[in-house]
Order: structure tokens, then sequence, then C-alpha cells
């Protein structure tokens, strides 16, 4: 093992690559990362050590972890497939008791930890006025494998640090951004320059830039409170809003049809099942069609007041994504700012 002080897991990641990249730019050169699958290039060429293992392995955890003082753990899989549920809750809630315990053990002294603003921030309303001690919205996220699999996440990572690992959390909003080569997050962006939605949801959502949410992380090790969360998001817009944005950057036309009340439930469950009778997969699972009916505001005032967090302009967050999807997924095609 090299002198390696920080261990990263899902480094190779949306939001990890960006954290790299910062850390790297920060001058930050001991860097370990726990990979499960072939590292790529860019993680060896900015001089990351890497470690192969999986995080729910406690040997590959402890190994990992030799000689680690802080943890940026941002290992996760996210899905709205019901099928992928125990594997969410496997990554999420045993490999973060794994890693937890292993880094009790080990002397870490500090974990940051990646999260989720859906743990908190989701509602039927959209002046719910929301923040980091507003109580868990149980009622929704229990019917939602992945939010319901981060809650316990969070509360597993604090049984298990205890006392003897100091444990932040950092819960981001939906990231968008380039460089999301798995579309884990920006694939409704995707879609909607696909003209692959029929219908503009009811609900709203909060959107962050990946690369602001990611130059949070290296301030929540340093000045964060150890046993406090940080919601981090930038704007909360309608899905009208949204994609009326991005028809007018795109050019691209938004979906002529409204949802109202539960129809686009309803027709995400026929449409489901119909796709599902002939053996194919649904273009979009009932679940994130239930999802897009609520809203997922908040505002990151803490975050801001403590780990002064600021993010850009909403706009060119759209813009970036835009361009970074059509260059890798559609094809180069002209792009217009615009406002």
């Amino acid at each position: 093992m090299s002198d390696a002080t920080t261990l990263i897991t899902g480094a190779t990641g949306f939001l990890g690559a960006h954290l790299v990249r910062d850390l790297v730019g920060r001058g930050e050169r001991r860097l370990r990362a726990l990979q499960s699958g072939p590292p790529p290039a860019w993680l060896g060429e900015l001089g990351v050590e890497i470690v192969r293992g999986s995080v729910t392995s406690p040997a590959d955890v402890s190994a990992a972890l030799a000689g680690i003082d802080r943890v940026y753990h941002l290992a996760g899989f996210v899905s709205s497939k019901p099928d992928d549920a125990h594997r969410m809750y496997d990554v999420h809630v045993n490999g973060t008791r794994v890693l937890c315990q292993a880094a009790a053990a080990a002397g870490v002294r500090r974990i940051v930890m990646a999260s989720t603003s859906g743990t908190i921030a989701v509602s039927r309303r959209t002046d719910a006025h929301l923040d980091e001690e507003s109580p868990a919205p149980i009622d929704l996220i229990s019917r939602w494998p992945y939010y319901a699999s981060k809650l316990y996440q969070e509360e597993t990572a604090r049984r298990a640090c205890g006392g003897s690992v100091e444990l932040v959390i950092v819960n981001p909003s939906l990231l968008l951004g380039p460089g999301d080569d798995r579309l884990s997050s920006t694939r409704v962006i995707l879609q909607f320059l696909g003209r692959e939605i029929a219908m503009t949801p009811a609900g709203g959502l909060n959107f962050v830039d990946a690369r602001d949410a990611a130059a949070v992380f290296p301030v929540a090790m340093e000045r964060g409170a150890p046993g406090q969360r940080y919601l981090v998001g930038g704007t909360n817009w309608t899905f009208a809003e949204l994609f009326g944005r991005l028809e007018r950057m795109s050019k691209v036309p938004g979906p002529l049809l409204k949802g109202r009340g539960k129809v686009p439930l309803f027709a995400a469950h026929a449409q489901a099942a119909l796709y599902r009778g002939f053996g194919k997969s649904p273009p979009f699972e009932p679940a994130s069609v239930d999802m897009a009916g609520h809203f997922w505001f908040f505002e990151s005032t803490k975050a801001a007041r403590d780990l002064d967090f600021v993010a850009r302009d909403a706009t060119d967050t759209l813009f970036d994504t835009v361009a970074y999807i059509r260059e890798h997924f559609l094809g180069a095609d002209v792009l217009t700012k615009a406002g």
C-alpha cells in the first residue's frame, strides 16, 4: 500500500468522478479508490491508487482502509425497477454497515457519506418548506425502493459509526451536468431530447450541478459538523418549467399532454403490463411516474451557511447537460443557448 490517507468509494460514478477531479485540483494526492469493476484509465492517470473489491465484502473493505484517515463514501446504485430493490439494499445498507464497522475498527477519523435529498425533501405540496430537521416522509418513500434504501443507509451509518467515527451526510438533489456516462441521473434529459416523454408530470423537482455538489464534499470533510446532514440543491422547478426551458434551449418540442391526478400513474401501469406481457422492459417504470407527480422542493440554506455552498445558474447546468448528452448519446448537433 502507498501513503494514501483518503479512501473514496464510488469514485467512477457521476458524482464520484467529479469529486476525484475536484480533490486532485485542490492538490490532494494521497487518494485511494475501492473499485469493484475494471478501473477507467483516467483514474490511474490522476494518480489515484486503486484497490479492487466490493464495498459489501468485509475483507475487501478492511484491505482498502489500511492506513486511511478519512473516507468519502459515494458507492451506490440507482434504479426505479422493483426487481433491483434487493441489490440497492445490499449496496446502500449492507455495504455501508460493512464500511462503517471496518472504519471504526481501523481507526478512521471521519466519513462523509453521500445520500439523497429524497430521504427528506419530497411532498405532495409545493409549500412544504422542508429542511434537514424535517421528519422523513416514510409514507411516500416506502413506495420507492431506492429512496427507502437510502433512508435505511443513513440510519445504518449513524448506528455503525456510533461514537467511533465522525459521520457527516451530504444530501444532493437530482444531479445534472456533464459526465453522466451511465445516465444514472440525466436519463430524463435524454428522454426529453429523444421525444420519449408523452406527458408532462404534474410535480416538480430540485436539481443541482454535479460539479457543484462534488465541491461541497471536501468542505464537509473539513468543516461539516459530526452527526449532521446537509441538503445540497439548486433550482426548484415544476416539470412544466423544466420542459419549457429545455424546449427553448434544444428546439425539441415538449410533450403536448399535461398530467393530471392519477391518470399518468394508471397509464404507466397499463403500459408496463403491456410491455412485460411481450417480455420487454417498459420505457418508464410506474415508480418513476409516481415520483414525478410529487414535489422535491427545498432550499440549501444550511449548506450555504456552513459549507459555503453556491449553485451555478440553472441554465448553464442544463446547457452543459444537453450538450454532453447530444455529443455522447445522440450525436453532435447544433445547440443554441437560450434563457
